[in-house]
């Protein structure tokens, strides 16, 4: 900075000119990220975990600051190689091939906008194919994954724009456990 200075001292640049020479970079900066519509919503239609009955989660999603920053664009769940991988919805499946050299399928979910993508998985479908909630469409490769571990990467898109895949899931799905009865008060607890 204090050469800059001393640059604009000595040689006298009128003001605009470093104006524009100090803010013209700001220009380049990456467009912001797209806004979500007021409103807009994802609807809750899955009836099933992708793989496993309530998989952790080792990295949650985390949207990028702009179009082209890092992030996170879909969730990573715990998964054993081989573990089949289910379709969350009906749908119909865009692709199953792979993509820099992983596994991947992605299913076009009926009735809406969306679509999912599961990887590094080994299709067990074609692309075209009509798939039913909770039909097997892959199982987890053992190589290919960014997780130390074995996982699925799930991911949501509507159009080119990246959303939360959990927002899939229904609440009763998300939980922490079956739902239990409690006692009544003042009702006797049947013998046995």
């Amino acid at each position: 900075m204090r050469s800059l200075v001393r640059y604009v001292t000595n040689w006298a640049i009128p003001p605009l000119l470093l104006a524009f020479a100090v803010l013209t970079p700001l220009a380049w900066a990456d467009p912001p990220p797209p806004e979500k519509p007021p409103g807009e919503r994802v609807p809750a239609l899955a009836r099933t975990w992708p793989v496993g009955t309530r998989p952790a989660v080792l990295r949650g999603w985390e949207p990028p600051a702009t179009v082209y920053a890092a992030g996170h664009r879909g969730v990573d769940l715990a998964a054993v190689p081989g573990a089949p991988v289910r379709a969350v919805a009906a749908g119909r499946v865009s692709y199953a091939g792979r993509v820099a050299g992983r596994g991947v399928v992605a299913v076009a979910l009926a009735g809406t906008s969306l679509r999912t993508t599961y990887e590094p998985v080994r299709a067990e479908v074609k692309q075209g194919a009509e798939v039913d909630t909770g039909q097997v469409v892959g199982t987890v490769e053992g190589t290919g994954s960014h997780c130390p571990e074995a996982c699925v990467h799930w991911g949501l898109l509507k159009g080119k724009t990246y959303l939360n895949p959990l927002d899939l899931l229904p609440p009763w799905l998300l939980g922490h456990g079956p739902s239990r009865l409690l006692p009544v008060l003042g009702v006797p607890v049947p013998p046995g």
